[in-house]
């Protein structure tokens, strides 16, 4: 069933989009990059740590990545990923990102960071008793980052993309399903079709912000990676990742090309499969990232 970005926002129940404000608490110069500390205000009361990189010096306008950061039942590390890194990174983006030219921001999920408490269960509980979901939550505080970083001055709003590993993959797509004015999404290690991950049992190695109560009897993973069409998209997997068994690849993908095919943009749409590599980046991962942002 095909659905359009305000039947997405309905599935999800998706909060009211709503405008973020930001304050600076802190800056510090690091070796190629300035760092900025961020509280952000998202409606709720509640102080949201952003963290950003860019350039020490400006250069007019620059282009921009809303970094997604990842899950792995890591809790504590939330936004500070994009300058301290993770396991399943090869590095830290902060900085390789400020240094070639970009403006970068992360912010804390609910659940993780400075806002670990509620749980992850607890919360997906609780908004599920409302009528709501956590990916809802999850990306409407994504998408007020991205409303906030498409406004600075030092920012080219026609130049955002949407980058992420694997929650963050699954973030890094569906805002490019919800939110036009991204320019281009690039994402690693969780694109997969969800009812086949059913059908497997490897739905159950991911984490309860994925539970969207009705998705796959109104829509599919893979047409929702499909309406970033015709916007470039890289994807990248590891051939050997449980998260993304090569079948539910193989007929994600299947499906996504068959939209951009529609959409006259078939070259737009990249997919690395990297031999024997599991649920983490790669040098080609990394190296195909840097050159598709870098395209912007």
């Amino acid at each position: 069933m095909a659905v359009n970005t305000s039947g997405l926002h309905e599935i999800l129940a998706m909060p009211a989009r709503r405008p973020a404000k930001a304050t600076l608490v802190g800056q510090a110069d690091r070796p190629g990059f300035t760092l900025e500390h961020l509280h952000f205000d998202l409606g709720d009361g509640q102080p949201v740590r952003g963290l950003l990189t860019r350039p020490p010096t400006s250069f007019g306008r620059m282009p921009a990545v809303l970094y997604c950061h990842a899950h792995g039942g890591k809790y504590g590390i939330g936004a500070a990923e994009l300058i301290d890194g993770r396991p399943s990174l090869l590095s830290p983006y902060g900085s390789l990102l400020a240094q070639a030219g970009f403006v970068t921001l992360a912010i804390d999920m609910p659940t993780f960071g400075e806002r670990q408490l509620p749980g992850e269960d607890s919360l997906s509980k609780a908004l599920l008793w409302r009528g709501e979901t956590l990916m809802g939550k999850m990306l409407g505080d994504q998408l007020a980052a991205f409303d906030w970083l498409a406004t600075r001055g030092d920012v080219d709003a026609q130049r955002v993309a949407a980058f992420g590993l694997s929650m963050g993959a699954t973030h890094a797509f569906f805002l490019g399903a919800l939110e036009p004015r991204l320019n281009r999404i690039a994402h690693l290690c969780c694109y997969a079709d969800w009812a086949t991950l059913v059908e497997t049992g490897a739905h159950d190695l991911h984490g309860h912000y994925m539970t969207v109560p009705g998705l796959l009897a109104k829509t599919s993973i893979v047409k929702i990676a499909g309406m970033v069409a015709p916007r470039p998209q890289l994807i990248c997997v590891g051939e050997t990742d449980p998260l993304t068994p090569q079948q539910a690849v193989e007929r994600a993908y299947d499906e996504t090309l068959a939209a951009y095919r529609a959409a006259g943009a078939e070259s737009a749409l990249r997919l690395i499969v990297e031999p024997g590599s599991g649920h983490v980046e790669t040098p080609a991962m990394r190296q195909a990232v840097m050159a598709f942002l870098g395209e912007m």
